[in-house]
């Protein structure tokens, strides 16, 4: 069932999700070179707490922590270790929180780059296109996201732009709504998987974190150790994920967690 939330949640939602974009942009900032992952496990707990909010990830059964931090071939749920991050990796932060009863979910990719002046060599220009696909795929794909559309064009969008470049979508992983519960209905495939007359029509009340899920080689994925969590990609090619939470109103779409 697709929970439709009042003007009064969705306000609520404005703020703590402004308050989330603020907490990853810092997030973000702190990820260089020489700074480990649990330091900023750490940081995003404080950076919550001082919000007023409790992380969302930790309302998930067995889940311990306030952020999946993926490297490289690591698609989702990646566990914060005592791995320290180097020059050339690429970082997925997701976080979650939720503000006076209500979630609000984020996510965002980025090349660890320390030096004054980029290298800009064959392998770091490869990866800056891919991640600038994906930011642009989000874009297309909330502004898609409006009332009297259907979840389809959401997945749809995806799909093309991201093939129309040579990279490919993760099939097995989805958007999803979110507000009352971290992950609610509708599921928002990565790619069209039905006729788009046959899924979700979009409704003013509706929340949605879409995700941009998908890999530079193809997109299956595996359990790559034995934590029960991380998901990386099969063919260990590298993978980004751009996760932004908006809401569906009568006249416009407001993007939640960032502009």
């Amino acid at each position: 069932m697709i929970l439709i939330k009042s003007p009064e949640e969705i306000s609520i939602m404005k703020v703590g999700g402004g308050k989330l974009w603020t907490i990853l942009q810092i997030l973000l900032s702190q990820a260089k070179a020489g700074v480990s992952l649990t330091t900023i496990e750490k940081n995003a707990r404080n950076s919550i707490q001082k919000a007023g909010g409790v992380p969302s990830f930790m309302t998930v059964k067995g889940y311990q922590w306030a952020t999946c931090l993926c490297l490289n071939e690591q698609v989702v749920h990646g566990i914060p270790s005592a791995y320290i991050l180097q020059e050339g990796d690429v970082l997925t932060i997701d976080v979650g929180m939720e503000y006076k009863g209500l979630h609000t979910d984020t996510a965002w990719t980025k090349i660890i780059q320390n030096s004054k002046f980029k290298i800009q060599n064959q392998e770091y220009k490869q990866k800056l296109r891919f991640l600038k696909t994906g930011e642009e795929v989000l874009k297309k794909a909330i502004g898609v996201a409006k009332a009297g559309n259907r979840v389809g064009h959401i997945s749809q969008i995806i799909e093309q732009t991201i093939t129309s470049f040579g990279y490919d979508v993760v099939q097995s992983l989805t958007g999803h709504g979110v507000g009352k519960k971290l992950h609610e209905e509708p599921m928002i495939p990565e790619y069209l998987d039905k006729p788009i007359e046959k899924t979700p029509l979009l409704t003013p009340g509706m929340t949605l974190a879409i995700e941009v899920i998908y890999a530079m080689g193809k997109g299956a994925i595996v359990y790559p150790n034995q934590d029960g969590w991380t998901l990386a990609a099969k063919d260990r090619s590298l993978t980004a994920v751009f996760e932004k939470t908006i809401a569906i109103e009568e006249s416009e779409t407001f993007v939640l967690t960032g502009s």
